[in-house]
């Protein structure tokens, strides 16, 4: 499933792919060691918090004689790092309203395409909502992906009430008894505050429209920001409940681990990685297959079984 993982987080922790099989490979390891592989983490933009607390439960271990060898370490970490995803478990199951929100430039509009597409897929009857009445290019960009994915389109006018659209789209889910409602949002308005409300005035909306349905909040978080995604994901958070993250551009070069500091202060689950520009180019967020590929993917290709 994660095939891509191997080439493309290869290529994205191409800087200091040198200095981990250095570390990994080493016969026996010492505390240069572990400071090194905390300047990585914190370079590949784990953050400096949740960096901190990894090599801390590592130092740990190698205290206690533990962790000799750089192929302990290695394990030690992937373990490590599965333990600080597993603090958010997702809890999407079987959403039926995806609300959509992140800002312009995130990969929101081209995953909402990709998500219909896999929704379609499934034989699901998908409508994809133009909430995002601010941007001219948006409607537009979210028609052609509507149309891509064979799923229906709801849009209104430009500069819209979004909230407006979002009631209507609601109406039109319930009258067509559609199977799933993907929304996608503003990303940016006059000020974070004015998106802000703008986004908790249509969740409101939805809400009170289909309270007895399951509404997932998804946020799109590009892997190349580092921080900033942080920052985002923070203020997202705190505006309305996010329940899961979409790792956008994995294919880029950002370094994607910014995912395990979202998890561990957070407490928000990563459910799906989006990446390249072709419609099946989404899958599921698996744990144990990234946290395997991304530590692995810097032993022998033969070893790794991907």
């Amino acid at each position: 499933m994660f095939n891509f993982i191997k080439k493309n987080l290869q290529k994205i922790y191409n800087s200091i792919t040198t200095s981990l099989l250095s570390i990994f490979s080493a016969k026996k390891i010492s505390q240069e060691s572990l400071q090194e592989l905390e300047r990585i983490l914190i370079t590949a933009d784990t953050g400096i918090t949740t960096t901190k607390k990894i090599i801390g439960a590592l130092q740990t271990q190698y205290a206690a004689g533990n962790i000799t060898e750089g192929i302990q370490l290695q394990q030690a970490l992937e373990k490590e790092l599965l333990t600080t995803l597993a603090k958010a478990p997702t809890t999407q199951t079987g959403a039926q309203v995806i609300l959509l929100i992140g800002i312009n430039g995130s990969g929101k509009t081209t995953f909402a395409g990709k998500l219909a597409h896999a929704s379609v897929s499934q034989g699901k009857r998908t409508i994809l909502a133009a909430a995002d009445t601010f941007r001219a290019a948006a409607p537009a960009q979210l028609q052609a992906w509507a149309q891509a994915s064979k799923a229906e389109l709801f849009m209104g006018n430009l500069n819209q009430d979004p909230a407006s659209i979002a009631f209507g789209a609601c109406e039109k889910f319930k009258q067509e008894k559609a199977d799933m409602l993907i929304i996608d949002t503003a990303g940016r308005l006059q000020t974070k505050e004015n998106l802000m409300r703008e986004i908790e005035k249509i969740k409101k909306v939805i809400i009170k429209q289909l309270p007895h349905h399951t509404i997932h909040t998804l946020l799109t978080v590009d892997a190349m920001l580092g921080q900033n995604s942080f920052d985002q994901a923070e203020i997202f958070h705190q505006a309305v409940t996010i329940d899961g993250i979409v790792l956008t551009k994995v294919d880029g070069t950002g370094k994607g681990g910014i995912i395990f500091s979202i998890t561990e202060q957070l407490g928000i689950p990563v459910e799906y990685i989006s990446f390249g520009e072709n419609i099946q180019d989404i899958k599921l967020f698996n744990a144990q297959e990234y946290v395997t590929n991304l530590v692995g993917s810097f032993k022998d290709t033969n070893e790794s079984g991907y």
